[in-house]
Order: C-alpha cells, then structure tokens, then sequence
C-alpha cells in the first residue's frame, strides 16, 4: 500500500500536534514550529552557497536543534521529552566566543548581502527573531513554560549573526 504525503486533514485549516490533538493552522504552537522551520530552510540554503567545513557542521547542528525545538513546540506535555537542553545554549555560547576570536564584532550596521552564504545566515537569523516573539507570545498565553527555548533562541539570534560576518569572511 502506497503512503502519500497529503491526508486531506489539514484542508479545512487545522493541523495536528504531537499529542493528536487538532488545531488551527492560524494557531501560536505552528506560527512557532513553521517559524522554526523557515529559518532550518534558510540554513540549507546558506549551506548550499559555502564549502567551509567548519561553517556546514554548525549549520548542521543548528538544523537538529532546531527539528528538536519544533518538536518541543508541537509537544503540550509539561514534562516533554523533547528538550533543547542547556548544552546546547553552551555549544552555541562557545562557537560564538570562536568566532570572536577571528572575526569581531562590527561597530556599524549591516547591510546582508556581501556573499550568498552571509545573506542566507542573515535571513535565518532574522527568522529566528520572529520565532523569539512568536515564542514569547505561546509564553504570555500560557501555553508553553520552557526557559530554554527562549534562552536558546536569543543565543542562536546571536550566534547567526557572528556566523554570518564569520561566513563573509570564510565563506
């Protein structure tokens, strides 16, 4: 029997969480898991654009998280086993601080665009910030109590913005 990827479930607007339970598409829990989404798309875009190595493995990384952070998001459960966990806000934390040592921080805006790469990390980076608030909303609604998700985002924010002034230079 053939498996196909449409069900038909989703036509009338609603969409299903981890638990089974159905809501609308239009809802707090997808705008933050579509959000992540768009960004995880954003970094496979920039991986396409660069060849260095050190650049791919953290875009890779950053992806996994991202598809555990979805997880959690579509999780209601209080006690999920989906976690993004502190290690993970501390590898982000260290990369940055790596990054630093070879590319500082600009004291200017910055216009993305100087290569391909940089740009599409630039475009992740602003998505993640549109996740952040869609996250903090899910927060004051009550609907999610999970510090990590919040502090991981901030520093992921962070960390693609040193990662795409490290990729104009790196490539």
């Amino acid at each position: 029997m053939n498996v196909f990827i449409f069900s038909k479930k989703g036509d009338q607007g609603t969409t299903s969480l981890l638990n089974g339970e159905r809501i609308s598409k239009a809802s707090l829990r997808p705008d933050a898991y579509g959000t992540l989404d768009e960004a995880s798309s954003a970094l496979g875009l920039a991986k396409t654009f660069t060849l260095n190595v050190a650049i791919l493995e953290m875009i890779q990384a950053v992806q996994e998280d991202l598809l555990m952070l979805g997880a959690r998001l579509s999780d209601t459960a209080p006690d999920s086993e989906y976690s993004i966990g502190t290690e993970r806000i501390q590898r982000l934390e260290e990369w940055i601080v790596k990054i630093q040592e070879e590319v500082p921080i600009p004291r200017h805006f910055i216009y993305p665009g100087v290569n391909s790469a940089s740009a599409s990390i630039d475009l992740a980076r602003s998505i993640i910030r549109r996740a952040e608030r869609v996250a903090t909303a899910l927060k004051e609604a009550g609907e999610i109590d999970s510090p990590e998700v919040h502090s991981y985002l901030n520093r992921l924010a962070d960390f693609l913005f040193i990662l795409a002034r490290y990729a104009e230079k790196k490539g």
